[in-house]
């Protein structure tokens, strides 16, 4: 993440947009930071979709992609006055999160609130590892055991796996899961 002379700030910023716009404003930005000098200084955009199986009429399984945050799009960038211009100025673009307005740049999202953003969408990086460790109790994010609450007991950064230690049914087990489908408990 070298810049020629200086290390990159690099921090995640959220972008408003109008809903059902976010991949067109995506494309927008891309074009625009063809053109620019500063177009490294942007390492990630992105529009949350994943994509379902659902049903359609004809009762035909079909896979669809359903925005998980409409009217938003995600940044991972530093932000200079030069790019706060060139993102806010993009067609399409609302605003960002955590500005004021009147020029005022926004305030970068924590990590830890986008971490679990990333995961869902399958983005998983060595960051986030550094996070967990054994014995921090974590709250499985999706799949069948959606919303149950454990224990690490052991981290495998090869498979991407962690095993857990849950109660189910009044019994303690343990259960291996992907790491991309837990996030931390805060207590």
């Amino acid at each position: 993440m070298e810049n020629k002379d200086k290390t990159l700030q690099v921090k995640w910023y959220v972008a408003s947009t109008q809903s059902g716009q976010e991949n067109t404003v995506r494309n927008n930005i891309l074009k625009r930071l063809e053109s620019s000098e500063k177009a490294e200084t942007v390492l990630r955009l992105i529009v949350a979709e994943i994509e379902e199986e659902v049903l359609n009429a004809k009762n035909e399984t079909v896979i669809k992609k359903r925005n998980l945050y409409p009217g938003y799009i995600f940044l991972e960038m530093e932000m200079s006055d030069e790019m706060w211009f060139l993102i806010r100025n993009t067609p399409g673009v609302t605003g960002f999160i955590g500005s004021s307005g009147r020029g005022a740049k926004p305030f970068p999202v924590d990590y830890e609130d986008i971490e679990p953003i990333l995961k869902r969408l399958g983005y998983v990086d060595k960051k986030m590892y550094e996070r967990y460790k054994i014995n921090d109790y974590v709250r499985i994010i999706d799949g069948p055991f959606v919303g149950t609450e454990g224990q690490i007991i052991e981290i495998d950064k090869e498979t991407g796996t962690v095993k857990i230690e849950t109660t189910f049914f009044g019994r303690v087990s343990v259960t291996e899961i992907n790491f991309a489908l837990i996030e931390k408990v805060v207590f």
